[in-house]
């Protein structure tokens, strides 16, 4: 299925960009067009002057202006499309690079999760090559931390699920829309739509009193100024111009809001725009007919129409960024009172929309996250929708439960990924993983998790089927040392380890999956053993389920003392001197072990020297 799909993007990018050099060929026709109307206007207009036929030349000036302008009108219509195609072949190309894994092609927010987040870091959920670094498509930041609180804090509610996934199925049908949110907020700016500096903006009021009152002085001011200074020009009367305009510019000074009006405008009214644009074309979208998105917009949007509102804002907020501008702002200020006039539009867009931005904001966020979920179940058509299971008439409660079939990682290339199945029921059931090193039991651990964080989110997972009961997940496998917080790699260890026991002892939320590599790595062999014991028999009494993997073969004679504990195994072959491992779960306890033979394959010795064994 993923073939196909390639294909039906390759040949959008092929037919754009046949109508690329379509373009490319009209604008070298206007532009030797407009070069021609040009040379040949100004050698009809001088020989008409120099012939002193004055009105023809006057006429022919004026017709190939006409013609000059109309053919650069639309000369630049043809290069806004060739921009427009150029745009949306990159959109169309970094959807090819998110199926192929193509890192260095896939645009990268900077973001980094909480550095305490319970899994965030263990199953590469944020960060450069991380799953929100393949699902981001977000043009806000607003829309980003939307994706990302989706994946971060979880589980969510069921009805939350339902809806965001209704959400997110109907936008994985309607490819059009998502790019074109996509493309309408790229062709109005590279940066992305800063919500938080809209929403401060017209939260902020500048406080101005008797705004109206002064406004109305300046404006008799400036009229009066206007008429005695024409009075003067035409000698009606003496410079009684200049006491009018000093009481102009004396009100004008002690009224100036200086830097804190500039603050407000400088480049937001391109980021209200962009805003407006693409609020635009979801609210069109939605009004076709009644869809998920259209209800999901209704109740997010309100009842104000956020268009010719925010179109309204960005010219007020474009005409005060004039003041970026000292020698046009100060000559614009001299003929009349401008920056009082759009002052007073400011406060008059802040007294309508004050209420309803958050709103907007929000239901653009909610659409971006799904947008990008959607994205991702569109460019894989061959995942799986995950179902969540609910109590059946006559339970009163559900056991935990995880089942999947061929369960694989999306963050690994199609043709190298292996998948497994794995199936956990009841509290306190536990996979003891063994195996050797290299054989795949982190990548099986973070496999799990993060299709697990998928599914719970609202999108497709990298398997043939997936059922689940809610679940906290919690993870113990990539554990750092920290330097500035004094923490050895063991003790730093302990404490995540300390922090997954006791969300298992909270029986009034849904339980904890709990995945944990290695345990008690950073210790010695006894200590390790006895601890991993002790700490694997109080899991399987609290209120979670899920795996742990050890290199202590010792541990799986578990199985006969803990009754939900299962051993399964990773391991590998050695074929003409070389190891390799097919990554394959199997039941029971890991039979081989490869540390001394890896060791030997790259030349380290195996045994003691005699002379230390004499000693």
């Amino acid at each position: 299925m993923v073939r196909p799909r390639t294909l039906q993007i390759e040949t959008i990018i092929k037919r754009t960009d046949h109508l690329i050099a379509q373009g490319t060929k009209t604008s070298a026709l206007f532009t030797r067009w407009r070069l021609a109307t040009f040379l040949v206007g100004l050698i009809c207009t001088v020989t008409l002057y120099k012939l002193n036929w004055y009105q023809s030349g006057n006429l022919s000036l004026a017709l190939f202006l006409a013609i000059f302008i109309a053919v650069a009108a639309y000369h630049n219509k043809v290069e806004a499309q060739i921009h427009r195609l150029r745009q949306w072949k990159q959109i169309k190309r970094t959807h090819l690079a998110r199926m192929a894994l193509d890192w260095g092609n896939i645009p990268k927010q900077a973001t980094d999760g909480p550095s305490s987040h319970p899994y965030a870091a263990d199953l590469d959920l944020v960060g450069p090559h991380s799953l929100t670094h393949l699902l981001d498509t977000t043009i806000s930041d607003q829309g980003r931390e939307r994706l990302h609180s989706w994946l971060l804090n979880q589980p969510p509610s069921p009805e939350q699920w339902h809806t965001r996934q209704a959400l997110v199925r109907e936008l994985t049908s309607r490819p059009l829309l998502r790019d074109r949110l996509t493309l309408d907020a790229k062709l109005t700016g590279d940066q992305e739509i800063n919500g938080k500096r809209l929403a401060a903006v017209i939260e902020h009021r500048l406080g101005l009193p008797h705004l109206n009152s002064i406004l109305v002085v300046q404006g008799l001011l400036a009229l009066t100024t206007l008429g005695l200074g024409f009075a003067t020009l035409f000698g009606l009367l003496p410079g009684y111009w200049m006491f009018s305009f000093a009481a102009y510019v004396l009100i004008y000074f002690m009224t100036d809001q200086g830097e804190e009006l500039l603050e407000h405008a400088v480049g937001l009214h391109h980021e209200t725009e962009r805003l407006a644009t693409v609020l635009g074309l979801i609210e069109r979208y939605a009004a076709r007919r009644e869809t998920t998105l259209a209800s999901t917009w209704a109740t997010l949007i309100g009842h104000v129409s956020p268009i010719q509102q925010l179109r309204e804002a960005a010219r007020t907020l474009h005409a005060i960024s004039i003041k970026a501008h000292p020698l046009v702002h100060l000559t614009i200020n001299a003929i009349g009172p401008w920056d009082l006039w759009f002052l007073h539009r400011l406060i008059q867009i802040q007294d309508r929309i004050q209420q309803a931005l958050p709103q907007w904001l929000d239901a653009l966020a909610e659409v971006e996250a799904a947008s990008a979920l959607a994205t991702f179940a569109y460019l894989h058509p061959d995942y799986t929708w995950p179902t969540p299971l609910t109590v059946n008439h006559g339970q009163d409660t559900l056991p935990p439960t995880l089942r999947a079939n061929r369960l694989a990682h999306p963050l690994l290339s199609p043709r190298t990924r292996i998948s497994n199945d794995v199936q956990l029921a009841e509290l306190g059931s536990i996979y003891l993983i063994t195996g050797s090193n290299m054989s795949g039991k982190s990548t099986f651990l973070r496999t799990i998790g993060i299709n697990l964080c998928l599914a719970q989110t609202g999108a497709p997972v990298c398997a043939d089927s997936f059922e689940w009961t809610w679940s906290r997940l919690a993870c113990c496998i990539r554990v750092d040392d920290s330097l500035d917080a004094g923490l050895s790699f063991f003790y730093a260890e302990v404490k995540r380890l300390k922090t997954i026991l006791d969300a298992t002892k909270d029986r009034t939320v849904p339980p904890v999956l709990f995945l944990i590599d290695e345990i008690f790595k950073g210790t010695n062999n006894r200590e390790r053993l006895i601890g991993s014991q002790a700490y694997i028999t109080a899991l399987s009494k609290g209120h979670g389920f899920g795996l742990v993997s050890t290199h202590d073969l010792e541990l799986s004679d578990l199985e006969q003392v803990i009754p939900r504990l299962r051993n399964a195994h990773f391991q590998e072959t050695v074929s003409d001197g070389t190891l390799t491992f097919d990554y394959q779960l199997r039941p029971g306890p890991c039979p081989t072990t490869n540390a001394l033979r890896i060791m030997e394959l790259e030349g380290l010795p195996i045994s003691p020297s005699p002379h230390n064994r004499a000693q």
